[in-house]
């Protein structure tokens, strides 16, 4: 079970860390004005630990249900 958990916070990291680079580059690209970058990254960063953790939970529960089968 342990490499079921790692397996999952690492993905469900990496996947937040992925949403929100798709929220950063665009609010550091585009000059947005100060409020306006801090929405984005803002945005990006609930967005991304929202992904992430949606990952965590969905790989978690996948391996039990997987464990309770049997396999």
């Amino acid at each position: 079970m342990t490499v079921e958990i790692v397996f999952a916070l690492v993905t469900g990291t990496l996947l937040a860390a992925a949403v929100f680079a798709v929220a950063l580059i665009p609010a550091l690209l585009l000059g947005a004005s100060a409020p306006t970058r801090k929405a984005m990254l803002m945005g990006g960063a609930l967005v991304g630990a929202a992904a992430g953790i949606w990952r965590l939970v969905s790989v978690l529960l996948r391996f039990d249900a997987h464990r309770r089968q049997g396999h």
